[in-house]
């Protein structure tokens, strides 16, 4: 016999630890009782009285003595359940044998061999019950102290309804009353569910709603797919009813409690992406005790990158972000959130080399994420110096002065629209990624990880139609097939630490991002949540493609193999190409020389030839004669090695 490992129970007014116990030995006496009175058909004779007296002190002392060992005193009874059930059999099997015995002991052959399974059978039915009804009236003191007309149907019958109308039910700070269940299985129509009827299926909930006097829908569906998602949200729509939604899958997983999940029905809900799972110990083992330096810490994937390091305990997050006003805030809600990990905020540019060395310098960090960058396509094209300087020149000072400081770890934030770039930001992006695999290592393990568009990102097109819809639209679209991958912010983040973890140097890791999503769709489910209808009350509008943007984003390269098997069926290993070591720093010290003599035309051609495969989808510079020559690459001056002082003293001829 193991005593379970339990939860302390909320209690009804008035209960204490003793009425508890008192109301448990009331039971096992009344029992006990009720054995012998159908022993002796409600006649006990005076020789057994004595037997009465004894067998009811011992059933009471030993039974109590195993309630409390099988944990049946510290259960929450207010959602007694079949589990709680049979636990609580199990200890009276064993209270009634161990009574028994010491009763046979005492009292040897006289005691009626027939009244301890007389017990037993009682004592089970009568505790069983009393600990229902105890459930029973802790759901009506919830449900009578409920918020006034908050009436709700549970969209769902499964596991996940099943225990939101438990919690409701427990927790009557809620407010809800469940009239009902709807479910999409027909089979359960009209059956009762913890008492609650299965009202009919979502083609009906109109009527339903109607019928059951109910202002609110809770959708319990957390394995539904986008397209039955879809369906039920279409059905609350024609209800004209509010609708919220509860955990997901992986919330379950992580054991969250359902009640306290309902939200707002969100777009990556309908994505219905899977719930992820991290191999927690290679991460710890990169992380912990460790000082993590994030670059573009305030920024949407920076900051939850912050999020997620401080729950495997490092020593320090030294937070890196030219924006001083989110980075205050992020400041904030790190202290409130992980008051046990130092976070230590830092304004500075990656553009700045000097204050790149003196953050290092002073905080020594073991491992860096780096994601500033600039990342707007349409923006980029007209700003192709801006994007080389911050993107391109901005990994390079980072990872120059990692290499100074002894930074074990170096992880680039790359994009998908690096393969076979089309705009200057994945040009600046793709050769963010040579430069990392062809620059010279004195020890630093460098790699990037791709993905593609995260949902809810600052400037995504999340917001943007959000914005549109609340302005009561239309929607503008680019272009009806224009396809992209999307994932949601922590699932790209914790992916990317898991990738990280995996990491020995020179790979770029491709996370996988499912299917692609038309844009076109996702702004009419968009439209849907907000209980609108695509294309009658809110239009949808296209405007034609844009600079720099392909109908459709690519995962590979042709001269790139593509490693499956990497420990983790979400992410790919890619062992990219490089560029030519010996002339590296002359490359990036030429970009260096035009961006400050503001030559377009030259730095869009030497980045032309630092990535052959990048293909402008329009002209970056219109006018610029495309003949033009590119500067000798040794002719310009080398001026890069003087912005980080003594940096050219390193010995990078016996790294390979």
């Amino acid at each position: 016999m193991t005593p379970v490992s339990t939860f302390p129970s909320k209690t009804l007014r008035g209960e204490t630890p003793l009425s508890r116990m008192l109301v448990k030995a009331a039971m096992i006496a009344l029992a006990g009782l009720a054995a012998f009175l159908l022993r002796f058909e409600f006649e006990i004779p005076k020789f057994y009285l004595l037997h009465l007296e004894l067998a009811l002190m011992v059933w009471v002392a030993i039974k109590l003595v195993v309630f409390h060992l099988y944990g049946m005193d510290r259960r929450s009874f207010k959602f007694f359940s079949a589990e709680d059930a049979l636990r609580l059999a199990q200890a009276n099997l064993v209270g009634s044998a161990a009574s028994a015995l010491l009763l046979y002991l005492i009292a040897g052959a006289s005691f009626p061999r027939s009244i301890p399974i007389l017990d037993l059978v009682l004592c089970t039915l009568i505790t069983s019950g009393g600990f229902l009804a105890r459930r029973l009236v802790a759901q009506a003191v919830g449900v009578n102290d409920g918020v006034e007309g908050r009436f709700v149907l549970i969209y769902g019958a499964g596991r996940a309804g099943v225990n939101l109308l438990s919690e409701l039910r427990g927790n009557r700070k809620l407010g809800y009353t469940v009239r009902g269940f709807v479910d999409d299985d027909p089979a359960l129509t009209g059956i009762f569910v913890q008492g609650v009827k299965v009202l009919g299926v979502g083609a009906k909930l109109r009527a339903i709603v109607s019928s059951a006097g109910v202002n609110e829908v809770l959708i319990a569906a957390p394995s539904a797919n986008s397209e039955q998602m879809m369906r039920i949200l279409e059905h609350c729509r024609e209800a004209k009813v509010k609708f919220r939604t509860v955990a997901t899958l992986g919330e379950i997983i992580e054991g969250k409690a359902i009640a306290s999940q309902i939200r707002d029905v969100d777009v990556q809900d309908l994505l219905c992406r899977e719930p992820i799972h991290l191999d927690h110990s290679k991460i710890l083992e990169r992380i912990d005790g460790k000082v993590v330096m994030v670059t573009g810490a305030a920024g949407s994937i920076g900051s939850e990158l912050c999020r997620q390091i401080a729950r495997f305990q490092p020593a320090a997050i030294v937070a890196f972000e030219i924006a001083e006003t989110p980075l205050f805030h992020l400041e904030r809600e790190m202290i409130a959130n992980y008051p046990d990990i130092q976070f230590i905020p830092e304004i500075g540019s990656v553009q700045n080399p000097r204050r790149l060395a003196g953050v290092m310098s002073k905080h020594g960090p073991d491992v860096i994420f780096h994601a500033a960058a600039y990342k707007h396509v349409p923006l980029m094209e007209d700003s192709l110096l801006e994007a080389i300087e911050n993107n391109v020149l901005g990994t390079y000072n980072v990872v120059m002065a990692a290499e100074r400081y002894g930074v074990d770890e170096f992880v680039l934030i790359s994009s998908d629209k690096a393969v076979r770039p089309t705009s200057v930001m994945g040009a600046t992006k793709r050769l963010c990624e040579l430069i990392i695999m062809s620059l010279p290592s004195s020890g630093t393990r460098r790699m990037a990880v791709q993905f593609g568009n995260v949902l809810g990102s600052n400037g995504s097109v999340i917001p943007l139609f959000k914005d549109q819809i609340a302005a009561g639209g239309p929607i503008t679209v680019t272009h009806p097939d224009m396809r992209r991958y999307f994932m949601t912010i922590p699932e790209a983040t914790q992916l990317v630490l898991q990738a990280a973890a995996m990491g020995e140097g020179g790979e770029i890791f491709v996370l996988d991002m499912g299917e692609q999503v038309r844009i076109v769709e996702l702004a009419e489910k968009l439209i849907m949540l907000s209980g609108l209808a695509p294309n009658v009350d809110i239009q949808i509008k296209f405007s034609g493609v844009r600079p720099g943007e392909k109908l459709y984003e690519e995962l590979n390269f042709d001269d790139e193999k593509v490693h499956i098997v990497t420990g983790h069926r979400k992410i790919k290993s890619l062992i990219g190409s490089t560029l030519a070591n010996n002339g590296i720093l002359v490359k990036i010290n030429n970009l260096i020389q035009l961006c400050e003599e503001g030559d377009n035309v030259a730095a869009l051609r030497l980045v032309k030839e630092l990535v052959p495969e990048y293909r402008p989808t329009k002209p970056v510079l219109p006018g610029a004669a495309d003949n033009q020559e590119v500067p000798s690459l040794l002719a310009l001056p080398k001026v890069a090695m003087a912005l980080l002082p003594g940096l050219e003293a390193t010995n990078f001829n016996s790294v390979s």
